[in-house]
């Protein structure tokens, strides 16, 4: 019989205490030293080889069973957040200022849970490599892995990874062909003019004047140099100049993020704040850099891969409760570096659209423990699928 959810229901108690453990004991990106111990003695536990160590910490579980050498990677994200938690449950983190507020630690638990499966049952021939990664919020993990030779030390024939999505029903999957989430660029301008006293603007070139003016001109770029067609947003996010009433400052500073959905766009956009950047403190008699880089590449599953993924969900929640066509996120995901690596798919997952759930990135936010068989038994089914042992 093909497994479902409900094969995966014998480990719904230790998933859940695995998840609340983690909850409970957050660590920010390249700090994962204690999740990652204990996910590492687990997979030791159920017999599976464990190399630490991968992009910092980072680890990588596999487990061969059969002749076979194709093989499967499969991802899930162990960091958390630096926000305080406003929640009140027993498993609240007990790390002041730091929290899993984006659901990585059921990420975990679920690709735990899968692999512990596995792990007993065999049921394939083949090769699957269980990959957890440090620091995706912003902090670069993925590449890290990669830099570190991920794929020529683990080589995987196809890749794929899972997030939650709150407003989407539990039982419910979401998965999508082509670009599915945004690239994440992150920018700071510094502008140099002259510094005065207040009462004598004339004898100063205002820096806060140049980078406000800056921040105006910015939002010509999505409007007026890029296609209508393509999406793509550019926000300034913070503007700092001058400590003083009675000083014009010498400096100013101004950051924001960008993000697209391909790299020829981001590519495109930092030219254009580069070019306004420099040209408008030039009219103005001061001088300006631009910092750019990108922490995420646009996420874009590879359409044979994605299929694949959508027929696992179809046969474990039926057709209707899958939407292979859902808008595309303008969040980012670090996964996709991997994805452009290797062919692979990331899906979402529902964490429940009762009233009363919040978005993650929030104070408020828990993952919902009722999804972690679902998820475990899509890991699961995948491997079995397409690593299916001769009949």
């Amino acid at each position: 019989m093909p497994t479902n959810r409900d094969t995966l229901l014998p480990l719904h108690a230790e998933m859940t205490g695995w998840r609340r453990d983690f909850h409970a004991h957050p660590e920010l990106g390249f700090q994962e030293t204690r999740t990652g111990g204990r996910v590492a003695a687990l997979l030791e536990a159920a017999g599976i080889v464990v190399t630490r160590g991968v992009g910092r910490t980072g680890l990588v579980g596999t487990l061969k069973t059969g002749k076979s050498t194709r093989s499967i990677g499969l991802r899930a994200d162990m960091d958390a957040l630096p926000i305080a938690e406003g929640n009140r449950f027993v498993h609240r983190s007990t790390h002041e200022g730091v929290m899993h507020a984006c659901g990585h630690d059921g990420h975990t638990a679920m690709l735990l849970g899968a692999a512990v499966h596995l792990a007993r049952t065999r049921r394939f021939d083949g090769i699957v490599h269980f990959i957890f990664q440090p620091a995706e919020e912003g902090l670069g993990g993925a590449r890290a892995m990669v830099e570190d030779g991920l794929f020529t030390r683990f080589p995987c024939d196809a890749i794929f990874g899972m997030h939650n999505r709150p407003k989407l029903g539990l039982g419910r999957f979401a998965v999508k062909s082509g670009p599915m989430m945004a690239g994440g660029g992150f920018f700071d301008i510094r502008v140099t003019g002259r510094g005065s006293h207040g009462a004598r603007p004339e004898s100063s070139v205002d820096a806060a004047l140049v980078a406000a003016q800056i921040a105006v001109s910015i939002q010509s770029i999505v409007a007026r140099n890029l296609s209508a067609l393509d999406n793509a947003v550019v926000s300034v996010t913070r503007i700092h100049a001058g400590d003083a009433y009675n000083v014009i400052p010498q400096t100013a500073e101004l950051g924001g993020t960008v993000r697209a959905f391909s790299r020829q766009t981001m590519e495109a956009i930092e030219a254009h704040l580069r070019r306004i950047a420099e040209g408008t403190a030039a009219a103005f008699g001061a001088s300006a850099t631009l910092d750019f880089r990108v922490p995420f590449a646009p996420t874009i599953n590879d359409a044979e891969q994605a299929e694949f993924a959508a027929s696992i969900c179809t046969g474990l929640v039926g057709a209707e409760k899958v939407d292979r066509n859902p808008p595309p996120i303008m969040a980012s995901e670090d996964f996709s570096f991997m994805l452009e690596q290797v062919p692979g798919c990331y899906i979402n997952i529902g964490n429940g659209d009762g009233e009363g759930g919040c978005e993650v990135h929030n104070p408020g936010y828990d993952f919902n423990d009722e999804s972690l068989p679902l998820g475990a038994a899509f890991f699961v089914r995948a491997v079995e699928t397409r690593l299916a042992a001769a009949a």
